[in-house]
């Protein structure tokens, strides 16, 4: 071995040292760490290092020590005849940190899609996403088979507003071919400043050739919740990512349905479609919201911290209330959580597509306040002990997206309008149906017909279920719900003959 090379072999032991000293420190880590959302994979923790640990040197030679009779020394040795021969040969001059910089991320990146080696303003930037503010496209994304694969845009963001749709493959950024860069370069090339563009060549299946799309820039801000009335009695709630405060403003959007529902609200519908997931802790708050007690969810990995379980306090928010969950297939992780805890409690009806598959979680790892390691620690599993990993969430009634269109009704006949049609035999009835022959049939107003009216169908938007086939089919089934859930029915008045009355 040259000089040179065992000088390279310097850093690269104190690296290796540092990375196992990080992985024993793991074990020890609280579970009740507080996480974060990280745009780029769903679902994780985040877990503070101790200070100092990085400056205790005398840990970091016992935990060399010991790993140096564990690790391959002819691996060791191939990699530091590489890295001697990159140094001396490479066509540019490459300083040790970066070429270091570059062996973390390999070794990382090789491990599965989302692990990686964070730096200063990766780290930063997963940091700030916490609050449901970043720069950038909105637009969650993974890798497949070398290209950058769309988990989900984003609602209310530049991605989503400019049509990027789940499944899209980024196959070129700015001209400039994905193929070969990292998850972690692929995404800076995709930040930036507010304003400016970049254009995106995708591939989507369907389409014969690539599509071109131009995207425009912005600070992306968030909204974990949002909620509205679809009918009378019937609340709606859409939760775009799971943040830090998805719990409790999932809890207040309950409470804002309740006090507009014109009385006691009679089923909800939950859209989790095109969320890719966030914040752990998130999705449990809300299903605890809406299971009355068990298990929610557990995680099983290699280490003590990262085996945890999360079970439902007693209480139900909604009253037992019907619920039908939306899924597709850019619904992943966190709200992978939500709708396999729902589903496997039998609380909700989960209704849609597919989901995403993932059913990882990450553990961010940070090193010394400036850089991180974000790290699959473990799988999660549903309250039955399945996993998504790689599976997805089956929906209970499958209902692909498709577009709503209205066919003319054509105009029927009742018993009513036959002549010498027998009465009711109600006198009450009959009084009704005579009123009914006497106004007649009104012919469709023409919208020529009032300016006021031709005023009110220009300003007056589509409602969401008339634009949503998929919500419309939930809503459908949720009043279907409803009715067999309903207890407080009266029994209807029968006045007819005793001996016809049901025993």
């Amino acid at each position: 071995m040259t000089v040179s090379s065992i000088r390279s072999l310097a850093p690269y032991a104190l690296i290796m040292a540092l990375a196992f000293s990080g992985t024993s420190l793991a074990e020890e880590l609280a579970p009740d760490s507080s996480p974060v959302v990280d745009p780029d994979a769903p679902a994780e923790r985040i877990l503070p290092i101790p200070e100092g640990t990085l400056e205790d040197t005398e840990n970091v030679d016992k935990t060399a020590q010991d790993a140096a009779g564990e690790l391959p020394l002819e691996q060791l040795r191939r990699f530091v005849a590489i890295f001697d021969r990159i140094k001396r040969a490479y066509v540019e001059d490459v300083s040790d940190s970066e070429l270091l910089d570059h062996a973390i991320n390999g070794m990382l990146s090789g491990l599965d899609p989302h692990s990686a080696y964070l730096k200063s303003d990766e780290f930063h930037d997963l940091e700030e996403s916490t609050s449901g503010r970043f720069g950038g496209l909105g637009i969650e994304v993974g890798m497949e088979d070398g290209f950058v694969k769309v988990i989900a845009p984003i609602d209310d963001t530049p991605a989503s507003r400019a049509g990027i749709q789940p499944g899209d493959l980024i196959v070129k950024l700015d001209g400039e071919t994905v193929k070969g860069m990292s998850l972690e370069e692929a995404v800076g090339k995709m930040r930036g400043a507010p304003g400016t563009t970049i254009t995106m060549t995708i591939v989507r299946d369907g389409e014969s050739a690539p599509i071109e799309i131009e995207v425009e820039r912005d600070v992306v801000k968030v909204t974990s919740i949002k909620s509205r009335m679809l009918d009378q009695g019937f609340g709606y709630i859409r939760i775009t990512q799971f943040q830090a405060t998805s719990g409790p403003d999932f809890r207040d959007a309950i409470q804002r349905l309740q006090k507009h529902a014109d009385g006691p609200l009679r089923g909800l519908v939950i859209d989790l479609r095109n969320n890719p997931g966030g914040v752990l802790q998130a999705s449990v708050e809300i299903a605890d919201a809406l299971i009355d007690d068990g298990l929610l969810v557990y995680t099983e990995g290699r280490v003590d911290a990262s085996k945890l379980e999360f079970r439902a306090e007693p209480g139900d928010l909604t009253q037992g209330i019907p619920i039908v969950v939306l899924i597709n297939g850019g619904s992943a992780s966190a709200s992978e959580i939500l709708a396999g805890a729902l589903q496997d409690h039998k609380r909700g009806v989960i209704m849609g597509t597919e989901s995403f598959g993932k059913g990882s979680v990450q553990t961010v790892m940070p090193l010394d306040g400036e850089t991180a390691i974000k790290l699959t620690t473990a799988r999660y599993f549903t309250p039955s002990g399945r996993s998504i990993q790689a599976l997805g969430i089956e929906p209970d009634i499958e209902v692909k997206s498709a577009k709503i269109t209205e066919t003319q009704n054509q105009p029927f006949f009742s018993e009513a309008e036959l002549s010498g049609h027998l009465t009711n035999g109600s006198s009450e009835a009959d009084s009704e149906t005579k009123d009914k022959k006497k106004e007649g049939k009104k012919p469709a107003q023409k919208k020529a017909d009032s300016k006021d009216s031709e005023t009110d169908e220009q300003q007056s938007e589509p409602s969401l279920v008339d634009q949503d086939y998929q919500l419309r089919s939930a809503l459908n089934l949720l009043k279907g719900l409803a009715i067999m859930h309903r207890t407080d029915t009266p029994e209807p008045a029968f006045d007819g003959p005793e001996d016809n009355r049901k025993q």
